[in-house]
């Protein structure tokens, strides 16, 4: 990844920080952003403004470059104006990780509108709305490039309490198989990645503890991970961050150079 540049969503912490670190490790130049903004129907700690800094930090002690902004993937004219910046400053653009994403849990018939829409706005149409405003700088470079966007395990195998997670998470499929015919004659491949559960912040908390294990008043790490074991094939709870960044890096990197239009399953057996 030497010389080149990413721009990555939701990079203030969990995987879009592990991303950014991986990926600069790597050789790469970081734009990101995150936004300390409330979603009103989420239920776990938000990320901060801080957060963000934490990842700028880690990126330049690397020794790589990172133009890092707040902004809500849910504001096209935002997304651009922070991508504008960052080709600017680092001069050019290579990849794409559409990284953003919330989840809440209810049931399909009881979930309120703004819980349905929240996660639809983020996890789908704020998606499209990043390689809207990021794509045209890869475009612009004329020497192809990469675009990776987060799905889940959840587009692939139902669960119940996740209809409005799972809808947007399966949209992503169709819209990256969609760009990936698209972009394909100028050479920018498409790809979406699809992780089982993860150690991260929109994972580790009382909420979804709760969630999992519903037959204990105060669950905690220990007790969730013991039912989250049931998710997988191998006799894993939890991916590490990093073992999803691996496959990032491996899907922007030329390595994966031939790689395009595919679902890229990191799940420890979870689909089987």
């Amino acid at each position: 990844m030497d010389g080149k540049v990413v721009f990555i969503t939701g990079a203030a912490r969990g995987l879009g920080r592990s991303h950014a670190v991986r990926l600069a490790q790597e050789g790469a130049d970081v734009i990101a952003v995150d936004t300390a903004a409330s979603y009103t129907s989420v239920r776990y700690p938000q990320a901060t403004a801080g957060d963000l800094a934490g990842t700028v930090a880690a990126v330049e002690g690397l020794g790589r470059r990172i133009v890092a902004a707040d902004a809500d993937v849910r504001d096209g004219d935002a997304l651009a104006a922070v991508v504008r910046k960052g080709v600017a400053e680092l001069g050019r653009l290579d990849a794409v990780v559409a990284n953003a994403g919330i989840a809440t849990s209810d049931p399909a018939l009881t979930m309120s509108d703004e819980a349905w829409q929240e996660v639809i706005d983020v996890n789908l149409t704020g998606v499209w709305k990043t390689v809207k405003a990021a794509v045209p700088s890869i475009l612009d470079g004329g020497r192809g490039g990469s675009v990776v966007l987060t799905s889940s395990l959840a587009a692939l195998r139902p669960n119940p309490g996740l209809a409005h997670y799972a809808a947007s998470k399966a949209g992503v499929v169709m819209l990256m198989k969609v760009l990936a015919m698209e972009l394909g004659p100028q050479r920018v491949r498409v790809n979406s990645i699809h992780p089982t559960t993860a150690a991260t912040d929109m994972v580790l908390n009382d909420a979804t503890f709760r969630l999992f294990r519903p037959d204990l008043e105060e669950p905690g790490r220990a007790d969730f991970e013991q039912a989250a074991l049931r998710l997988n094939r191998l006799p894993v709870p939890l991916l590490e961050p990093v073992d999803v960044s691996n496959a990032v890096l491996y899907l922007v990197s030329d390595e994966g150079r031939f790689v395009t239009g595919s679902t890229f399953v990191i799940d420890a057996g979870g689909s089987l």
